[in-house]
This record gives structure tokens, C-alpha cells and sequence, in this order.
């Protein structure tokens, strides 16, 4: 019964489009690429995997992460997340980690009513998994809107913004238990004309008042006393070739520090979708990138979390790497809103989707936020002050 009462919900209101299933995606899981929105979720399409468990108007996998997505975010029922979510959802943010459905449902709303008129496209799913052992999602959505509402932000002033959110779940029977979101909240901040360290001391302040203290654990792990780095990275997490290559290329950058690997893994002509919005061109770019990051976190431990693939439609292959970069702030880089080198503990949660054709990468969408690197750095300065000073 609450199958078909999920149904309803989720069509009625919609435009209804066509039921048969031809085109690129005949007979296929969907790909976002190429695809306008009403085809990624049509009406009445028969599964093409097994979807044991699920609602019936999910035919595949692509489909129920972009077709709930919308419908929660988009056309506002919220109240999906009761039929979509699981009593005891762990959702881990870089700033903090909720642990109850209900919490997901009151942040939604409040997100909802700082940005009424954001809209998410989806850009790209990466996935694995089946209905029986369960799914993994990796989504990509580019959101724009304008800051119409006063909200969490403050006042509104009507100013636009676009930003990059990676979003990965882990699904079994119509349900989400578990999900990483990192969303570009620096760019957001930036684009609405904000300070973003008085904006981060706002949040840092709050957390302080709730008792939380950012915890330092010394030593990253980078290295086991005076031996160098590990020369081989773990790659247990990879069941591919491709994403064996992708997880020690990524080691040999980040933690080895053999930066020229770049040029090797990345095609000269390759586009850079990163953090703040930028768009930057071919693998001197992202060199520059990769070192600035590094620059600001110099001793940081690089540790994937999750790999997985698909073949694209486009031709290739995409990757989407879930990763930590955890270190102490003790240099200049690209994180400049850090300011100069304070020594403070940072873990930056981050993103990746790389686009493999023809054996090199094409394209590369990384997505972490650097405001929550500044809301870590002030948390710590501001626990290092004696009670007396933070009183208003």
C-alpha cells in the first residue's frame, strides 16, 4: 500500500511524458549525458535491473536518485524523505553529521527556506551495486538560484548564485541509510556577497556553544616516523583496472607528492570543474591546483573512501572517487581564506568524478568546500581563547 501511495505522490502534478522506452537508453540503466530531464524520468518505462524493493515508477537506479531528487528539492515534497530514508540515516556533511530522518527533514526545510527558488540539475550519476546487496550512488548536481528569503544566510538580497553538490548514497529497498554531501557553500557565500569569516564564526561560535571542540590528532598518518610515504596506496576499495589506476595515481599526487604524475594521467586538453566555480583548461591547470591544495595542507593524509564506475555514453568512462584530505594549515595554497598559516587541524571531505577516454582524463569534477575548512580554523582559535574574551 505505501508503494502505491509513494506512486502517487510522485506523479501526480507531473507532466506526463512519453512511457515507451527508445532512444540511447533502450532496454539500458539511464545516463544523464545527451539526455534532457523528462527522458531520465519517464512515466510508465519497465525496469531495465532489478529493482526489488523499490517504488515502481523507479526503473533503474539513475532514475530514482534524479526522479526523488526532483521531486524533494525541485517540487517540494519534503515529506518523500519519510518513505526514502531510513529512521536511523547517518548523513555526513562537512561541517557536521546528522543522525535521524526527522533532522534531514528539518534541515531540508530550512535549506528550502533560504533558497526558494534554487533548482538542482543533475549533471551525472556514477553507481554500483545491485538490489539485493544494495546500491551506491554518486550524483552530481549543479544548483542556481537567488537569495530571495531571509534565511540561515541573513538578510536577503535578491543576488543569484550557481554552485557544484556531490551527493553519494547507499540504498537498499527504496531507502537511503547512509550519505555523504559535499556542496560548494564557499562559492555560495562568495557569489551572495558575504564574509565569509564572519560567516564562518557565526557557525564556528555555535558550535563552540554547543560544546564541540575541534578534535587535533597530531600526526596525519602520512608517515610512520622518519620513513617516507607509503609507495603503494590500499586498493581493496577498486573491483577495476581503471579504478585500481585511478586510486594509485591519486596516492602517488597527493601523498607521495609526485605532482608531474598529472601530466601523465590527465590529456593536454583537459577542462577542470572545480571548487569556487572555476573552469580552468588543461593539466598545468590542474597541476596548479593540485600543488595550492597541498600548499595550504602540506602534511594532509589523502585517503580514498569509496571508488566506483561506469561506462559513459559519451565514450570512456567515468570514475567518481569519495576521498579526506587531513592535515594541519601550515603553508600558503589556494585556501585563502585560511590567511596565513595558523597550525590548526583540518579535514577537508572532498568529491571527485574524472572522465577517462582513450586512457586519459578529459575531464575532472572535484567539489570540497572551503568554508568548512575556515569554520574548522576558527573553531580552533576560538576554543584557544579564555572564556572572557568570547563573551559578547
Amino acid at each position: 500500500m505505501a508503494a502505491q501511495d509513494d506512486t502517487a505522490t510522485l506523479t501526480r502534478g507531473a507532466k506526463a511524458t512519453p512511457s515507451r522506452d527508445d532512444g540511447p537508453h533502450k532496454g539500458k540503466v539511464m545516463q544523464v549525458e545527451r539526455a534532457d530531464f523528462a527522458e531520465l524520468v519517464p512515466e510508465g518505462r519497465q525496469p531495465v535491473q532489478g529493482m526489488e524493493g523499490f517504488d515502481p515508477c523507479y526503473s533503474d537506479i539513475v532514475d530514482y536518485i534524479i526522479r526523488c531528487t526532483h521531486k524533494i528539492w525541485d517540487e517540494r515534497d519534503v515529506g518523500l524523505i519519510y518513505t526514502h530514508y531510513t529512521h536511523n540515516i547517518v548523513l555526513y556533511l562537512p561541517t557536521g553529521t546528522i543522525y535521524t530522518r526527522e533532522e534531514v527533514v528539518r534541515d531540508t526545510i530550512q535549506r528550502l527556506v533560504s533558497l526558494p527558488e534554487r533548482r538542482g540539475m543533475a549533471t551525472q550519476v556514477i553507481w554500483s551495486g545491485d538490489d539485493q546487496k544494495g546500491f551506491y550512488t554518486s550524483h552530481l548536481v549543479t544548483g542556481s538560484g537567488r537569495y530571495t528569503q531571509n534565511g540561515h544566510y541573513g538578510p536577503a538580497n535578491g543576488r543569484t548564485f550557481v554552485s557544484r553538490t556531490v551527493a553519494d548514497c547507499m540504498i537498499h529497498r527504496n531507502k537511503i541509510y547512509r550519505e555523504w554531501v559535499v556542496s560548494d557553500q564557499m562559492a555560495i557565500v562568495q557569489q551572495l556577497g558575504l564574509d565569509p569569516r564572519a560567516y564562518a564564526d557565526r557557525i564556528a561560535m555555535s558550535k563552540l556553544n554547543q560544546g564541540i571542540r575541534q578534535l587535533d590528532i597530531g600526526e596525519t598518518g602520512l608517515m610512520q616516523g622518519q620513513y617516507p610515504p607509503e609507495a603503494e596506496p590500499d586498493l581493496s576499495l577498486a573491483s577495476s583496472d581503471l579504478e585500481r589506476e585511478t586510486l594509485t595515481w591519486l596516492h602517488d599526487v597527493y601523498n607521495r607528492k609526485m605532482f608531474g604524475r598529472i601530466r601523465q594521467v590527465y590529456a593536454p586538453t583537459a577542462m577542470y570543474h572545480g571548487p569556487l566555480m572555476k573552469e580552468l583548461y588543461g593539466h598545468a591547470s590542474v597541476t596548479h591546483q593540485t600543488i595550492g591544495l597541498v600548499g595550504s595542507l602540506p602534511d594532509a593524509l589523502f585517503t580514498a573512501h569509496h571508488v566506483c564506475s561506469t561506462p559513459c555514453i559519451e565514450g570512456g568512462t567515468k570514475v567518481a572517487v569519495r576521498w579526506t584530505l587531513e592535515g594541519h594549515h601550515l603553508g600558503h595554497g589556494i585556501l585563502g581564506s585560511l590567511g596565513d598559516p595558523t597550525g590548526k587541524h583540518v579535514r577537508l571531505m572532498g568529491m571527485s568524478h574524472f572522465h577517462y577516454k582513450d586512457g586519459r582524463i578529459v575531464d575532472d569534477w572535484t567539489v570540497y568546500d572551503e568554508l568548512s575548512a575556515l569554520v574548522q580554523v576558527r573553531l580552533a582559535q576560538l576554543a584557544d581563547q579564555p572564556p572572557a574574551a568570547l563573551a559578547p
